[in-house]
């Protein structure tokens, strides 16, 4: 499959999956039970909604017509029921052969600006995570966080690197870390989904792609049903091993001028019994006799990205 094909597919994929998800109830058609002969609403239903000719909807589903007006788009997210990420992602992958036009992405890189940016954060505990959901860095409080299994500098080589989507899929440690595991795999998945979309055309993210769809059962469902997650303010509850469970915000922040690269920084309420938890786990990081080297540690070297093919 070539990369326009590929790139076609996914427009019409998305559609037609969306497509098959509602039911005629849930548009207020009739429902003729038995006599449906396809899932969800026929193309001829959902064309109607969104106030556009059946064959001009066919061509869009079947990836043969691109750069529908956002008019046209947006009357069809309002046919779909997304929401406002999906919306997103529609109009995304809409403009699909234009964007793969474009120049070759660069590597990514963790610079100086964003060393300072992690060491801002204090205490709080901070993943740096790139547009494949490689981790990139982490300061000491982060790694302990949501990969203490790990080597510290695992980040700094291509060959080690983790990836936060393989570590929720293929990594008994992090699934037990999350009490409701499924939602957070819900989350990872929808800002794969994102990814392809914004990214199309990256040889490493398909990887990525095929090798969880083939190792995990669970990743390759939520793929299939094309969901899209958008990055930013999301709860969780944790089980931690050493500080035990906790109710955590997981705060995505895209940074400035490094396309794809955001910062995940874990808070959690005033005065609660998590924000104690999260300082008796600095504590734990602290050397029993002060070490200024130690001290110094608290952003993650730096490492361009080459996803291995295990992290």
């Amino acid at each position: 499959m070539d990369e326009t094909t590929h790139g076609k597919s996914l427009l019409g994929e998305f559609l037609s999956t969306r497509r098959a998800q509602l039911k005629p109830a849930d548009v207020d058609l009739p429902d003729y039970g038995d006599r449906r002969r396809v899932p969800g609403l026929r193309r001829e239903e959902l064309a109607q909604l969104a106030g556009v000719s059946v064959a001009y909807y066919i061509r869009l589903e079947q990836g043969l017509s691109f750069n529908a007006s956002p008019q046209v788009l947006d009357a069809l997210a309002t046919a779909l029921r997304l929401d406002d990420a999906e919306r997103r992602h529609l109009h995304t992958l809409s403009g699909e052969p234009r964007r793969r036009r474009r120049r070759r992405l660069p590597a990514e890189r963790v610079g100086p600006a964003v060393r300072q940016l992690v060491d801002a954060f204090g205490d709080s505990p901070v993943v740096v995570v790139g547009r494949r959901s490689d981790v990139l860095a982490w300061n000491p409080a982060g790694h302990a966080l949501i990969a203490g299994h790990l080597a510290p500098d695992s980040p700094d080589q291509a060959s080690t690197r983790p990836n936060t989507a393989r570590l929720i899929f293929l990594d008994a440690h992090t699934q037990d870390l999350y009490v409701d595991w499924p939602r957070k795999a819900r989350d990872v998945v929808g800002k794969l989904r994102q990814a392809v979309g914004e990214f199309p055309g990256d040889p490493q993210l398909a990887s990525l792609i095929g090798e969880l769809t083939m190792h995990s059962p669970q990743f390759a469902a939520l793929w299939s049903q094309h969901r899209v997650r958008a990055w930013g303010t999301a709860e969780y509850r944790m089980r931690h091993p050493v500080v035990g469970e906790l109710e955590v915000l997981q705060h995505s922040l895209p940074v400035p001028r490094e396309q794809g690269i955001r910062l995940v920084v874990t808070t959690a309420a005033a005065g609660s019994a998590s924000q104690a938890a999260l300082r008796l786990l600095n504590q734990s990081l602290r050397p029993t006799t002060e070490d200024p080297k130690a001290s110094r540690s608290a952003t993650a070297r730096v490492a361009p990205v080459t996803t291995p093919p295990h992290a």
